[in-house]
């Protein structure tokens, strides 16, 4: 489906990719469900790895997750297996097996034990997996690894994803200059804890297992929780993070070490780059949408509001429709259960200020809205007037195209 979809008019095109010390990786076409495309990833890393994770808080998670979260318990990775087509999801005792069997092939061709190996899948539900397949293939997988295949694996990670999602930086630790490089997929059954998606991250840095933890999940609090597409929370989605060691910077046993400001500034800025690469690839979308709020009685409830915005279809699809009806942004403020008052609410548009405490504008003119509303990415700011919280969001329109990729996906 991945190649027979168009490419989104919000795509972006690969930054050009580097090897990353300790890492090699590659794809390879395993036939899981996809014919004669990659659709098996795999990554191997230098011993000594560590590794943080962060995993949907679906009550109804894959296999995968199971297991991977598992593996984070040691801290330490040697390998990830990657496969599209197929979640592992819902799948009972055949489930458990399939990673299982997963785990050990990739451990035989890696030389380390099945607990180093992490695991995730992405695809429809409810389909066995057939592990043999991935099994079978592994070896061949093994062999085509390099330090080069960045590319390969972010294609192969694709299922209704238009295009491959990639992201770099250069920063320092100290004197020690650092290389992040991460690849992700996602496109559909995006919303918060976290989104049908996944990310891969990897650095040649030095960091204790504790420290990636903090950084990794305070920065996916700023990124990939702050996303949605469709509002359905996906059983599969993990974004993992891996640090080699092989730069050899002078040691860190602090998030906050200050030390690490330029790495945990490039951190973030990577994974929300990676995380508006998977809301510009929304199923059938045209237009990016960000929602701010401030004024709120919390930066959850700010949040939260954002989320109502940006999960109202009413809003989604007159952003689609290119129709500045503000109205649909007060509805959405009003039904989402957080505290808010008419009276000293202000909304805006592309900077354009329509309403002020709880009225429209004195003389307030569409004409600078309305052209906002052609562009392909759109703001939106409203103040509750209550408080000091605020939040960020990020989103996308609804279009007739998100119809036609979900009702046809698993045929």
């Amino acid at each position: 489906m991945a190649e027979a979809l168009p490419r989104s008019p919000l795509a972006q095109p690969l930054p050009t990719l580097v090897p990353v010390a300790g890492v090699r990786l590659g794809a390879i076409a395993a036939q899981i469900r996809y014919k004669d495309r990659p659709d098996l990833m795999m990554m191997t890393f230098a011993p000594e790895t560590t590794v943080a994770g962060v995993f949907t808080r679906s009550k109804c998670p894959g296999a995968p997750i199971d297991w991977s979260r598992a593996a984070l318990a040691q801290g330490k990775a040697r390998a990830l297996v990657v496969n599209s087509g197929n979640a592992n999801v819902f799948t009972g005792r055949a489930g458990i097996l399939a990673t299982q069997i997963t785990a050990a092939s990739a451990a035989r061709v890696a030389q380390c034990a099945a607990t180093d190996v992490f695991l995730a899948s992405t695809g429809v539900i409810g389909e066995p997996l057939d592990a043999e397949r991935i099994s079978a293939a592994m070896p061949a997988l093994h062999d085509r690894l390099s330090a080069d295949g960045w590319e390969d694996a972010a294609r192969a990670i694709m299922t209704t994803d238009t295009f491959p999602k990639a992201a770099i930086r250069k920063t320092r630790i100290g004197d020690t200059e650092i290389t992040l490089q991460g690849i992700a997929k996602g496109s559909g059954m995006i919303a918060p804890d976290m989104a049908t998606m996944l990310g891969f991250v990897a650095t040649d840095a030095s960091l204790p297992n504790e420290v990636l933890q903090s950084l990794l999940s305070r920065g996916c609090n700023r990124s990939f929780n702050a996303i949605t597409v469709d509002s359905d929370m996906s059983t599969s989605d993990m974004v993992l993070l891996f640090a080699t060691g092989q730069a050899g910077n002078t040691p860190v046993t602090s998030a906050e070490d200050p030390a690490l400001a330029a790495f945990r500034e490039a951190l973030d800025s990577l994974l929300l780059e990676l995380a508006l690469m998977v809301v510009r690839d929304g199923e059938g979308a045209s237009k990016l949408f960000s929602v701010r709020v401030t004024g709120a009685v919390s930066d959850d409830s700010a949040k939260r509001i954002a989320l109502a915005i940006g999960n109202s279809p009413l809003v989604k699809t007159a952003i689609a429709g290119e129709d500045a009806n503000w109205g649909r942004i007060v509805m959405a403020v009003g039904k989402s259960g957080e505290a808010a008052n008419r009276d000293t609410l202000s909304i805006a548009i592309g900077g354009t200020w329509i309403a002020r405490q709880g009225t429209v504008v004195d003389g307030y003119d569409e004409t600078p809205v309305v052209a906002h509303m052609k562009g392909d990415e759109i703001d939106i700011m409203v103040d509750l007037g209550l408080a000091n919280g605020h939040a960020r969001i990020w989103s996308c329109d609804l279009t007739h195209g998100y119809i036609d990729i979900n009702g046809s996906y698993r045929s």
